[in-house]
């Protein structure tokens, strides 16, 4: 018998590839469990499905930063906290990116990079060591939201969330909808999209100089973050190229008042509407 449960969750996440650096990712999930009937009749109760493999999801790889084996770079686990240091890209698109944090921001993967045939095995793994005998099997599908317009790849963190958001890098593929005077404007969302791929957002009151890291080491260009949060400190240090400094936090309300506004500045008698997309299916409206 097989049990099946479409778009269980959303995988939020970030992850380091040797190419493209920091890549934040929004996967939807679908899973199908393969079993017997236990003595309830069902292979698994949808609310234990809906609950408890969620649950396992999140506390594995929702709002952290997947890392691989074959990284270009080192990953070092100590008392508690995950310190690594990367090189990214070749010649004019090499970039740096260090990183100090409690381990709980991390999830460690044992295939040599991270994607969704990684993820799923990974995953499996878990979930199936948590599941009752009667469940032989389970299927996983790992797939992007179908964008109805352009998006683009970020990674931020928020040390004023009280939640997982605090990681430092954790991120979201998302959807951006630019409309001026009630026009959808598809050349600045292809634009915004465009600059904003593959980028670290960053807050301007949390950046420190490079002598004020106390775990990492930062290189030249490089700009550097940290701040205490309730699940730790943490820091990090980025190529400057590959990072986009708001004067603000970077919510998803911060980003479209901010993204609004940039756009008014180029448009001043024109009403401009943002619609900034955190993932799937949710995120935030600002006019200006």
């Amino acid at each position: 018998m097989i049990l099946f449960v479409d778009s269980l969750t959303v995988i939020d996440f970030s992850y380091l590839c040797n190419q493209r650096g920091a890549v934040g990712e929004s996967w939807i999930v679908d899973l199908t469990l393969h079993g017997q009937l236990n003595d309830e009749s069902m292979v698994l109760d949808f609310a234990l499905v809906k609950k408890q493999i969620k649950r396992i999801i999140d506390d594995t790889i929702d709002h952290k930063l997947a890392i691989a084996k074959g990284l270009n770079g080192t990953v070092a686990m100590k008392d508690g906290r995950v310190e690594l240091d990367c090189q990214f890209g070749q010649g004019d698109q090499s970039h740096h990116l260090a990183m100090s944090a409690p381990e709980q921001a991390v999830c460690l993967l044992d295939g040599d990079k991270v994607d969704e045939q990684s993820v799923i095995e990974f995953l499996k793994s878990v979930i199936m060591a948590q599941m009752p005998e009667n469940v032989k099997d389970i299927g996983i599908e790992l797939r992007p939201e179908q964008a109805e317009s352009f998006y683009y790849h970020y990674s931020h963190g928020l040390k004023k969330h009280d939640g997982n958001c605090q990681r430092i890098i954790h991120g979201h593929r998302s959807q951006i909808g630019v409309f001026v005077d009630g026009m959808k404007h598809p050349r600045l969302q292809k634009q915004w999209a465009s600059k904003w791929q593959d980028i670290y957002l960053g807050t301007e009151e949390d950046i420190i100089t490079p002598q004020q890291l106390r775990n990492v080491q930062a290189h030249e260009g490089d700009v550097c973050f940290a701040y205490d949060a309730t699940q730790g400190y943490f820091e990090l240090a980025i190529s400057a190229k590959r990072c986009d400094i708001l004067p603000c936090d970077t919510t998803v309300e911060c980003i479209a008042e901010y993204l609004a506004q940039q756009i008014k500045l180029e448009s001043a008698n024109r009403e401009i509407m943002v619609k900034a997309y955190e993932g799937v299916g949710k995120g935030a409206i600002a006019y200006a």
